[in-house]
């Protein structure tokens, strides 16, 4: 007999046991959740680097070694050891009714492990599935044409259309919620994607009765809109989140009309339970907490916006003080309170730069650490400013918006907090004007320390301004372009300022211009790429709109004070959710 062949004889004319649990079917979970990995990474223990990276071409990801932002980790039994927070929400919630034993949390190498015959649902995290949100829709246009797919695309659809999703439909539900399901209905592939039901909004109140149907092989409805819920609704989450995300508060209230969340009235989560899921986080391996919210300074807020100081401080000194907490990150918030109450920052600087991950050479903190905060700026121009985000810069007016950003830029740089910023290129109804005002704002901050990104506007549903046009890469004027590289031309100074490589860099920029650049985009985008590559600002001056040669001094100055108009002497704000 050959070695290692068992004998007929020794299996009694039948298949051993052994050979029958090989061959047999995996029975699986009932209920599976699973994220993409671009959606889970915890990449560099930064969000925007795990952001940006992911709106690169996937095509090239492993050649330009980018790649590396998709690592994710796995627990001995196969599930994922952090998935999105959204996911661990409604794990949570299932676990109010569901045994452990019936659910498992994974990414998509590990579906075939617990996607079996007994598997009924499975739930899939959307972030932004189909890449066309703010930033994502821009960058991996620049290798080639319109269609080329960013990373956090090809990751969502390598998840929904995992061959192990489709061998089982049969006797499963597929049902697809978060922040980008919407991306899905717009493009019209639910049903090419196998969803049974796409879930908007927040769905604390719908979970549980929608896979509970879904288990019990009931209709389901082909998408759900959901409220906010109340507060107590919301659960303590049971396992670690990517980035060791913490929920402080949601919604905001501030109005701006190109986002849902701004519509919505602001609450904060309750201490206690704060301090419970960062135990959560920590209990699991999780040494970084990321305090989640719309606007930081609107955590237990006061009568229109006012900041509450002390709690924020007592929410700051609590997360700290739990054991295993190394680092705390932070997530948004507005410029507007800094400058109405200074001494915020100067507060909360001691927790929020002394625990955070983040150091640049510019910081003067003695170990050169700086807090990051993301802080949507959004235009430099008035005009727009009041017509679609005048809530923003609340309690100051519109017309005071210039003075506000440069004044809480600087409050914020002396404090040691480096802000990630965003602007929106191509809002409805943007003319020359309204851009010259964004880049004298962007001129005016040009020795600032932060990181700057310009998106492009993009009709979320949900807002109001859903039906208007998007702005368009290819559409974009000299000026917008200009704008453009003039903010990656401030990052690369700012964080990548190494001759060894600079040169490199400023070399490649003419060659992209000739071999790809114009015949994408055409003449406009020349010298504005010339500005990135670094070419000398006198051969510049005559051909942009902004000189940085010397001889122009910029439109705006950082005020001493910013004063705080008196509100009863005009009518209240109607975008303002004033609790």
């Amino acid at each position: 007999m050959i070695p290692g062949m068992r004998s007929a004889e020794n299996h009694g004319g039948a298949r051993c046991a052994a050979c029958a649990r090989e061959a047999a079917p995996k029975r699986g979970r009932k209920i599976v959740l699973a994220a993409s990995r671009s959606e889970s990474s915890e990449y560099m223990r930064s969000t925007w680097r795990q952001m940006l990276l992911a709106t690169l071409p996937a095509k090239y990801a492993k050649a330009m070694g980018t790649d590396v932002s998709l690592d994710t980790e796995t627990l001995p039994d196969a599930q994922a050891r952090y998935v999105p927070h959204g996911l661990r929400i409604v794990e949570a919630l299932l676990l109010e009714q569901f045994s452990p034993d019936d659910i498992a949390v994974c990414y998509p190498d590990q579906l075939p492990e617990f996607i079996g015959t007994e598997t009924r649902v499975v739930g899939l995290h959307a972030h932004n599935p189909l890449g066309i949100t703010f930033a994502t829709d821009i960058y991996a246009n620049f290798y080639g044409g319109q269609h080329i797919e960013p990373v956090n695309a090809a990751e969502f659809r390598r998840l929904i259309l995992h061959p192990a999703l489709r061998d089982h439909k049969s006797h499963l539900k597929i049902i697809v919620g978060g922040p980008g399901a919407w991306q899905i209905r717009q493009k019209n592939l639910q049903d090419e994607w196998l969803v049974d039901t796409l879930v908007h909004g927040e769905a604390e109140d719908a979970v549980l009765k929608l896979f509970q149907d879904a288990m019990n092989g009931e209709p389901l409805p082909r998408e759900i809109e959901c409220d906010s819920p109340r507060l107590a609704r919301i659960p303590r989450i049971k396992h670690r989140s990517t980035f060791g995300v913490v929920e402080i508060t949601r919604g905001c209230g501030r109005g701006c009309q190109f986002c849902s969340v701004a519509l919505r009235e602001g609450k904060s989560i309750p201490l206690p339970q704060i301090v419970d899921n960062v135990r959560t986080q920590v209990a699991e391996g999780a040494d970084t907490i990321l305090l989640t919210t719309e606007d930081i300074f609107l955590y237990e807020q006061g009568p229109k916006f006012q900041t509450n100081t002390a709690a924020l401080k007592k929410l700051l000194e609590s997360v700290a003080g739990v054991p295993g907490v190394e680092y705390i990150m932070l997530t948004h918030g507005t410029i507007s309170p800094v400058v109405h109450e200074p001494n915020v920052i100067e507060e909360l600087s001691p927790i929020a730069v002394g625990k955070s991950v983040n150091r640049h050479k510019s910081s003067t903190h003695h170990e050169n650490r700086y807090a990051n905060l993301f802080v949507g700026l959004e235009t430099g121009s008035v005009r727009l400013f009041k017509q679609f985000m005048k809530g923003k810069c609340y309690p100051f007016r519109p017309e005071q918006w210039p003075d506000v950003v440069l004044k809480g830029m600087e409050l914020l740089n002396k404090n040691n907090w480096f802000p990630f910023s965003t602007f929106i290129i191509g809002l409805p109804g943007e003319t020359r004007d309204d851009t010259k005002e964004s880049l004298d704002l962007l001129f005016a901050l040009k020795n600032s320390k932060w990181c700057v990104v310009p998106t492009l506007f993009v009709p979320l549903e949900d807002t109001r301004l859903q039906q208007k046009d998007g702005a368009q890469l290819f559409k974009l004027t000299d000026l917008q372009w200009e704008f453009f590289f003039t903010c990656w031309r401030y990052n690369i100074d700012f964080y990548r300022n190494t001759p060894s490589v600079q040169w490199k860099f400023n070399l490649g920029i003419p060659a992209y211009y000739y071999l790809m650049g114009r015949r994408l985009f055409g003449a406009a985008i020349k010298y504005p790429l010339y500005r990135l590559a670094h070419f000398p600002e006198r051969f510049l001056r005559n051909r942009l709109y902004l000189d940085f040669s010397g001889q122009r001094e910029p439109r705006y100055q950082v005020p001493d004070f910013v004063p705080v108009p008196d509100h009863s002497l005009r009518p209240a704000l109607p975008e303002l959710t004033v609790l």
